[in-house]
């Protein structure tokens, strides 16, 4: 299957501080990609460096499209849309208005979307009138993946969903982002602490250690791998 996002020798810098060094990373149409290594390894700087968010070199092309030299907004607008570790769920905002905003650029389907958030995420529905602060650590993850939904994304970036979550609830979350892979044809990369569940549902990931790649293959190789078992799965 075609890539949908290359990244072609691509540097990330903090200032004049280089954090990436030349990787080279895929995610296929429809596929599920994950990033694994240790904190401080480059996992969060490469979504940045995807979103527009630090400044690089090297090609990061889009469904054929360079994306390097554009702003994070206009990244956006071509269809890739980003969870944040953290969430950034706008607490004095109604989950309605977190969505709403999220679909601002598909204001036509915002409705029709968000009865489709509402559908993959029941909780939403029955809190959609509550402050984005009010919600649950869980119930605020859901959020912002549904918000970022809301555009319509070919690809969607996800930093650290598990991050702070109960096992049950990252279970469920996954479950979903797994049926919404499906359903909606929505190709998804991951950054993820949860090793073990993230190359159980990945097609193909990456290890990076120092901002560089230092192992790549399908998620089955590297999870069958017997170092990596040691460092990174815990067995």
């Amino acid at each position: 299957m075609a890539a949908i996002l290359e990244l072609r020798a691509v540097k990330a810098f903090y200032g004049q501080s280089e954090v990436v060094h030349g990787i080279d990373v895929a995610v296929e149409e429809g596929g599920m990609t994950v990033l694994l290594g240790a904190n401080g390894a480059g996992k969060t700087t490469t979504l940045r460096a995807i979103c527009g968010m630090v400044r690089t070199e090297g090609e990061i092309v889009f469904a054929g499209k360079r994306l390097d030299r554009r702003a994070t907004e206009a990244i956006a607008g071509v269809g890739v849309a980003h969870v944040p570790e953290g969430r950034g769920t706008f607490i004095g905002l109604t989950v309605e208005e977190n969505l709403r905003l999220g679909g601002y650029t598909r204001a036509r389907r915002a409705q029709a979307n968000m009865q489709r958030m509402y559908a993959y995420f029941p909780i939403l529905a029955d809190r959609r009138r509550q402050q984005g602060g009010a919600l649950s650590g869980g119930e605020q993850q859901m959020l912002a993946i549904a918000r970022a939904l809301m555009m319509e994304p070919r690809l969607l970036v996800l930093d650290e969903p598990s991050f702070g979550l109960a096992p049950r609830i990252v279970e469920d979350i996954f479950a979903i982002v797994e049926r919404i892979r499906k359903e909606e044809k929505v190709s998804v990369l991951l950054v993820e602490q949860n090793a073990s569940l993230a190359l159980e549902l990945a097609d193909h990931a990456y290890l990076l250690e120092t901002g560089y790649v230092v192992a790549s293959g399908s998620a089955k190789s590297l999870a069958d791998d017997p170092q990596i078992r040691r460092s990174y799965l815990g067995y």
